[in-house]
């Protein structure tokens, strides 16, 4: 049975990876911060299933000591899945100092830390690390410039980890479009939903369940390292 640590694995589609993952015979971890009782109730789900498959491990990803409290609670892991981010607008013109700290520190220094720290226990099982990145890396989405950067370097990052932690262990990433639509601060109203989906070769919204196929397929995939797919319907076509 190999075990697999989800950052963010408690809602969206890092619950929606957990799930696919347990359901393929993976105990999984999963990591969350604010989402508390949604972590417990996956996990008491998982537990139902299957004995002692699946438990929660509380860490603010914006802090070193808490990431580094995570990693020493994980004893074994033969998967890392770097989902955990942020997402809100920064428009270049108001964006300041405090928002580059925080989605950089979250969707990129954590992961970096992450990969560092269980790098060997990767190693000892050959293990694997999927980042997930977004389409934006390549294709900037305005008014989201600190976000955009951010997944810029993720994908770089995957790259570097393949290099770097090679042959022992793989690194890849899955690319997201349109999944899900944004939550809070990064609401859309529905005219500019319709817009984006007009720019979406097969005409809709991709879902979860896309996402934590990709991620099971690098998983198990034992020749791949280094690659980042695009899960977005063909969205990247458009010019």
């Amino acid at each position: 049975m190999k075990t697999a640590l989800i950052t963010g694995g408690a809602q969206r589609i890092g619950a929606e990876i957990a799930k696919t993952l347990h359901e393929n015979q993976f105990n999984v971890i999963i990591h969350y911060n604010e989402s508390e009782q949604e972590a417990k109730s996956l996990c008491d789900k998982f537990n139902k299933k299957r004995q002692n498959s699946a438990k929660r491990i509380h860490a603010n990803l914006a802090s070193i000591n808490e990431i580094n409290h995570l990693i020493e609670s994980v004893k074994n892991i033969d998967l890392l899945v770097n989902n955990a981010s942020v997402f809100y607008p920064t428009p270049l013109e108001n964006c300041s100092l405090n928002d580059w700290d925080n989605i950089m520190n979250i969707n990129v220094r954590a992961p970096f830390i992450l990969s560092k720290g269980l790098s060997n226990k990767l190693k000892d099982t050959q293990g694997c690390i999927v980042n997930i990145v977004d389409i934006h890396a390549e294709r900037p989405l305005k008014n989201y410039a600190i976000y955009n950067i951010s997944k810029t370097a993720i994908k770089t990052l995957t790259k570097t980890l393949a290099k770097e932690l090679a042959p022992d262990v793989r690194a890849c990433g899955v690319s997201p479009g349109s999944i899900l639509w944004p939550e809070q601060k990064a609401k859309l109203e529905p005219h500019k939903k319709q817009i984006m989906l007009e720019r979406i070769a097969l005409k809709k919204q991709g879902s979860p369940a896309d996402i934590a196929e990709a991620v099971l397929f690098l998983a198990n995939a034992n020749y791949i390292t280094g690659e980042v797919i695009n899960i977005d319907g063909g969205r990247s076509l458009h010019q």
